[in-house]
């Protein structure tokens, strides 16, 4: 039993100094590692300071404008039909009464249509005018990020309302004013520019109509 501890403890021994003879030997030379350079910037914030941006806001304020007048024209119309009907009712025969209330009926349906349907329109809108600038800015983007060697660049307003794509990022590696500059666009003061509203304002849905007694 003895003999055969100490036959253990000697191959322990041996196998530790291969091991220290191979650490002492010259490391083989490795494969150079790619430097990765990451960069990062904020399209929204980019967006909100091109100079057709103004533009853009003016063509969405113009469409809003007039989906939001023509909203207001077919409500007044609801809501001018619903009194007479109210008014008059008791008088009505009850052919007339289900025919005014089919016609109330069906101008609320149109009502609310209509707002859905401006939703989108304005989206589409936007979106029509929107994709051209932001092809534009992420092809100065490519630019830039070839021209300073970055590897990646990430975008701060991703997944807006969540949390953001990168935490954390030295100030130096900011590639919003080369963007800014490729572009030839004059370098804007770090205040917040104003949010685009993609959406049509909010309105009061109509009254109900009434009841088909």
């Amino acid at each position: 039993m003895k003999n055969k501890l100490i036959a253990l403890a000697v191959t322990l021994l041996l196998g530790g100094s291969q091991v220290w003879a191979q650490a002492q030997q010259p490391a083989t030379t490795a494969a150079p590692v790619a430097s990765v350079k990451i960069g990062y910037t904020n399209m929204e914030y980019i967006l909100q300071n091109m100079p057709e941006f103004k533009d853009i806001q003016n063509q969405l304020t113009i469409q809003r404008t007039q989906l939001e007048k023509n909203y207001g024209d077919m409500t007044k119309e609801f809501q001018d039909k619903l009194g007479a009907y109210e008014k008059g009712q008791a008088q009505m025969s009850d052919v007339i009464k289900a025919d005014k209330e089919k016609e109330l009926q069906g101008l609320q349906q149109r009502i609310q249509e209509f707002q859905a349907n401006s939703s989108t329109q304005l989206q589409t809108k936007y979106n029509q005018l929107v994709n051209p600038v932001m092809q534009k800015i992420q092809t100065n983007i490519d630019a830039v990020a070839k021209e300073s060697g970055f590897t990646f660049v990430f975008n701060l307003d991703a997944g807006s309302g969540t949390i953001p794509v990168l935490l954390y990022a030295p100030e130096e590696n900011d590639v919003t004013n080369l963007v800014f500059k490729k572009m030839g666009v004059a370098i804007p003061s770090k205040q917040p520019a104003a949010q685009t509203t993609q959406q049509p304002t909010n309105t009061n849905a109509a009254k109900p109509a009434p009841k088909k007694n």
